[in-house]
């Protein structure tokens, strides 16, 4: 995360929003040594106050034969991201920067039965077909009999239960208003540029 306060986003709800608006996220993970790095849709649960992130991982991923003795991850969900020219800014001498959307969850990581597979890959659709709406939500009933089991055998769930959860929202929050809104015309039509313009 950023260091400047000023980018930090702490409220938990707001957090937790911007995850299940960008739930493809990348987990990151150090095991015996190694850094492995692997990328998943996922499904926020609460379970009991008890925050967790639902994955899973092709059986072929190297991350994955570490699920069963479990590991600490970061899952890192990002959104909007843009270059700043410091041509935009009415202020002289500045640098270009980059501002960007990001939220890390941090925790340990603990493998999913068959039952919990099952029910993330259900609750997974079904999160991700009602963005399609008004599509009619595809679901499992319409694969052939034993078809969803035999494909079931090459994934394997993992569950990272959430310790730690930061945001950094970097819109120019530095910048005083009129560089902070001279960067956002700049932008033009980038969504990011509407984000910059709505700030206090």
């Amino acid at each position: 995360m950023h260091p400047d306060s000023r980018f930090r986003v702490e409220d938990r709800a707001v957090l937790l929003d911007f995850i299940a608006a960008h739930p493809f996220v990348t987990f990151a993970a150090s095991v015996g040594g190694r850094p492995f790095v692997a990328q998943s849709p996922v499904v926020i649960r609460d379970l009991d106050g008890e925050i967790a992130l639902d994955f899973h991982l092709s059986r072929g991923n190297r991350l994955t034969p570490h699920l069963t003795q479990g590991f600490r991850a970061i899952a890192l969900a990002t959104g909007l991201d843009a270059y700043i020219s410091p041509d935009w800014y009415e202020s002289a001498d500045q640098v270009p920067t980059w501002n960007y959307q990001s939220v890390e969850a941090e925790g340990s990581v603990a493998p999913l039965n068959d039952e919990e597979l099952i029910a993330l890959l259900d609750d997974l659709s079904a999160q991700e077909e009602a963005r399609l709406l008004p599509k009619k939500p595809w679901t499992r009933g319409k694969m052939k009999p034993g078809k969803f089991e035999n494909l079931l055998r090459g994934i394997q769930g993992g569950r990272l239960f959430v310790e730690r959860l930061e945001g950094t929202f970097k819109l120019s929050q530095n910048k005083n208003d009129a560089d902070r809104l001279g960067a956002a015309k700049g932008l033009g039509d980038d969504p990011i540029a509407a984000l910059m313009r709505s700030i206090p």
